[in-house]
């Protein structure tokens, strides 16, 4: 069963806004850390490194939480609830690179973003996320809504 994001909410699931990430940890707490992610028409994706916790969780239960908004527009978010349907280093890099530059307008990663050296340690895992369930809140005052 998958769930279309509305055509008004979009724009929450492509850079540059903030999206936070609900795993599961092994004990069944949850764990949630701000994430990049963009949509492909079909998957929300997202990207992490290959051991990071958020991997591991989603390898072992693969359904996850993201909470998308605007925080200029504190009473608009969309909440994407959803299981995570592959998870491969395939093109994870150059995913991570496009997002890099989504968010802070320029690239590669490993040097714009973080330090350079980092590449000799982390790998990219490209996530992508089958949205089963989606929530929308709009509760700004007609006038407001632009």
């Amino acid at each position: 069963m998958t769930d279309k994001i509305p055509a008004a909410f979009l724009d929450l699931v492509n850079y540059p806004r903030v999206a936070a990430l609900t795993t599961l940890m092994p004990d069944g707490s949850p764990q949630t850390t701000p994430v990049w992610c963009d949509y492909d028409g079909t998957y929300v994706r997202i990207n992490t490194m290959r051991g990071f916790r958020k991997e591991k969780n989603m390898r072992v239960n693969p359904k996850v939480t993201l909470l998308c908004y605007d925080p200029r527009q504190p009473l608009r978010s969309l909440e994407i609830r959803g299981e995570v349907v592959e998870m491969t280093e395939d093109g994870a890099m150059e995913h991570l690179d496009n997002l890099t530059f989504g968010y802070i307008g320029k690239k590669p990663y490993f040097g714009a973003c973080v330090p350079a050296e980092l590449k000799e340690k982390e790998i990219p895992v490209l996530c992508k996320i089958l949205p089963t369930h989606i929530v929308t809140l709009d509760a700004r005052k007609k006038e407001a809504v632009a």
